[in-house]
């Protein structure tokens, strides 16, 4: 029988999560289609692990994962290696870039198909008429190469049902990796367990790769259910904590709550991501229950304190400035950490007025900061995501702003700093903004170090605070060498790089 290998390329260094894409693509064949799981992650070389595979299990269908940035140069390198010397295998992309990027991704000559969103249906319906000769051309999530040549991408399928869907094959994936390896040292605990409840996200944010995938759609698990999986592995692995990786963890009040009511006797600490505007609504009795249960810190998208360009992205919602810092106010009495990040250097018709939106944000993170000076701050630079037909996507256009045109110009140094979103590579960026933007968040986290950095003790906090004071105090932001320098001889920790 033709195996399927489900690869996860490298994402970062030293940073282990159970693969939960691939996982679910693994329940979605289970019983029916033999599979093997490869975690680059955990594997020095991972090219020499899958051509043993190849040589060895008879596998023909490699189901890669591929997110933007880090994953990217690993998949597209082994993707090579593995169609020039074993041009008989299929080769299956999904995730956001190949999803967002279908172009690039399926003219590389090495790239068979994509799975455009989510696989519990698509995945195994196209290797069912794969093996069976059988036409694949109505298989919804799909986008192939026609034989004329051009990208063909077929219809979305409806969300499914979460709950109908067959739990993640665990003790399988134990065969290949022990699963302790996957529950990693944490701000949050000593073994902390990545999981996905929903799927997609009710809003249309132009900036967001989730967008173009998902068109506003939402789908989660049960509270019952999701509790049901985090208390197995951690009755089984011992896990003691939680990452919800979810876009949008929080978008029913209802549904969080009952979350928090079924996890409480289990004593487990856990993060998610969501909407002020959502959770601004939620009741001051929910924000306590959800505080009690063991969240320790919620991740929102603030992205700017100025709403006229809340309105330019697509926000969508309610959000405003005033209501993001009276929400960090909030947060602080029921003792939750808001994780805000926000966006600087979006598109504008002059320098002056792109320099004026930095300034301006960098003013709005100082007052956030006085509001509540636990809130986390993460900061991006804004990079393009081709969500096509957004105001905002026609300006960036307009600017003369252009993604690679072929796979591998993606994993040039500068691109992948673009993935990162540290490097935007935009024509309405000057350096000496980028130097600007990048500075200010040198002094920043030299003031507020983030309180994820496990190994930063206080004495290093206090020192390095000390430091970065009198910058911050006075707006002085140029040539932070000093702190850069203790960052980078304590290895300080970037959230928005490195997560936890």
């Amino acid at each position: 029988m033709n195996q399927i290998l489900l690869f996860n390329p490298k994402s970062s260094i030293n940073k282990y999560r159970i693969p939960n894409s691939i996982l679910n693509i693994a329940a979605s064949v289970e019983g029916k289609y033999g599979w093997i799981i490869v975690d680059g992650n955990c594997e020095a070389d991972p090219l020499v692990k899958i051509e043993n595979y190849l040589q060895n299990q008879g596998v023909k269908y490699l189901g890669f994962t591929v997110m933007p940035g880090p994953q990217l140069r690993q998949a597209i390198t082994i993707a090579k290696v593995v169609k020039a010397k074993y041009p008989h295998t299929k080769m299956i992309w999904g995730g956001y870039f190949p999803s967002n990027q279908p172009n690039a991704v399926l003219y590389s000559g090495y790239v068979d198909f994509i799975i455009n969103g989510p696989g519990d249906h698509a995945f195994p319906a196209l290797i069912d008429a794969l093996e069976n000769g059988t036409p694949y051309e109505f298989i919804k999530n799909l986008i192939y190469k026609a034989e004329d040549g051009r990208i063909h991408k077929t219809p979305k399928e409806d969300l499914i049902d979460q709950d109908g869907l067959p739990s993640l094959p665990y003790d399988k994936l134990a065969a290949f990796y022990p699963i302790p390896k996957f529950l990693g040292k944490t701000y949050l605990g000593e073994k902390t367990l990545a999981y996905h409840s929903s799927i997609g996200c009710p809003f249309t944010c132009s900036f967001c790769a989730v967008v173009p995938i998902y068109e506003a759609r939402w789908k989660a698990k049960s509270a019952q259910k999701v509790y049901e999986d985090v208390k197995y592995i951690k009755d089984k692995w011992g896990a003691d904590a939680i990452e919800f990786h979810d876009n949008n963890f929080f978008v029913s009040e209802k549904r969080a709550v009952e979350f928090a009511r079924l996890i409480k006797p289990e004593n487990m600490t856990w993060w998610g991501m969501a909407r002020i505007d959502t959770m601004h609504k939620f009741k001051d009795s929910s924000l306590k229950a959800i505080r009690e249960s063991g969240c320790k810190i919620i991740f929102f998208g603030a992205e700017s304190g100025n709403n006229t360009i809340l309105e330019q992205m697509d926000k969508g919602g309610t959000q405003t400035g005033e209501q993001i810092i009276e929400f960090a106010a909030r947060l602080k009495k029921f003792d939750i950490i808001p994780e805000y990040s926000f966006v600087l250097g979006t598109p504008a018709p002059t320098q002056q007025q792109v320099q004026a939106q930095i300034d301006f944000e960098i003013d709005f993170i100082k007052k956030v900061k006085a509001v509540n000076p636990k809130t986390e701050i993460v900061i991006y630079t804004y990079s393009p995501v081709p969500t096509e037909g957004s105001e905002l996507y026609k300006q960036v256009l307009a600017s003369g702003f252009r993604f690679p045109e072929t796979l591998e110009d993606w994993i040039s140094p500068a691109w992948e700093s673009f993935d990162l979103r540290k490097n935007p590579l935009t024509p309405w960026l000057t350096p000496e903004m980028i130097d600007k933007i990048r500075n200010f968040e040198t002094v920043l986290n030299g003031v507020y170090p983030t309180v994820t950095d496990i190994r930063l003790n206080w004495l290093k906090r206090k020192a390095i605070k000390l430091v970065a004071g009198l910058r911050y105090k006075i707006d002085i932001y140029h040539y932070p060498y000093e702190i850069k320098l203790l960052q980078k001889v304590w290895r300080y920790r970037q959230p928005e790089i490195q997560g936890f």
